[in-house]
């Protein structure tokens, strides 16, 4: 139960699905966790549940002095960061990808992209200075096998992928990895979003697209990030992870 002892990590996203799965979890082997969400109150219940070994910071990802501001108290709290996961996500309803509106898509590029590239600057130098760090962001399937109905969705994912093996390349020299991972559908307050309605037939018909034959719950998506976070996987870098049942294949 000490695979990350000793390690500070953010989670943005925290306060709910994956993130707060994998805040969790990231305590349970050791970790001081900084909860980050934009709901603010969802992020302190899950911190006060985990306990002393986690803080919870409101944090809108959009802005790029709320991620300054949410480095800071990592930095403050613990005098080290040494696992950024990028988990906080948005998407538009499944649907036409010409009735998207512009406001929906520009909020897409701002949580699923921009946000990546504010928290590099935040954390890259950072890391730099303590030797090497992990850095972790959730894409998607979507970003790997797209499907129609979620086009911009798709397109932001696909960006994460290609920005996580480029940063992967570009910091190896600082001992910072880069990977990310992508998730299957699973049971998160997006899944309706993503099926364009959340009920027991829609449901059963994507179950049916994956070979283990159900989504993907926040404790899959949790381990897979423990490992990629865990001093195990010092030599895995620039790796999409598909945690998907075998959707992509």
């Amino acid at each position: 139960m000490n695979r990350l002892k000793d390690k500070v990590a953010v989670v943005t996203g925290a306060a709910s699905g994956f993130g707060e799965g994998m805040a969790r979890r990231f305590a349970e082997e050791g970790a001081r966790v900084v909860v980050a969400d934009l709901n603010g109150k969802g992020a302190e219940r899950v911190a006060r549940d985990i306990g002393a070994a986690a803080i919870a910071v409101k944090a809108d990802v959009t802005q790029k002095d709320e991620i300054e501001a949410m480095v800071a108290a990592a930095l403050d709290a613990h005098g080290r960061l040494d696992i950024m996961v990028n988990n906080a996500g948005f998407t538009h309803a499944n649907g036409d990808m010409l009735e998207v509106d512009e406001p929906t898509f520009d909020l897409i590029a701002a949580v699923n992209m921009k946000a990546i590239y504010h928290t590099a600057l935040a954390v890259v130098p950072v890391m730099e200075r303590q030797g090497g760090g992990s850095i972790i962001t959730t894409a998607s399937t979507a970003g790997l096998r797209p499907r129609p109905g979620l086009t911009w969705y798709n397109a932001s994912k696909g960006w994460a992928i290609t920005a996580t093996k480029s940063m992967a390349v570009e910091l190896a020299p600082k001992k910072i990895r880069v990977n990310c991972l992508c998730p299957v559908a699973g049971e998160t307050g997006m899944l309706g979003l993503f099926l364009g309605e959340d009920t027991p037939e829609r449901r059963a018909q994507f179950r049916a697209s994956v070979p283990l034959g159900r989504l993907s719950t926040p404790l899959d998506i949790a381990n897979a990030a423990l490992w990629l976070a865990s001093d195990e996987a010092e030599f895995i870098t620039g790796v999409a992870l598909e945690v998907d049942g075998g959707r992509c294949i």
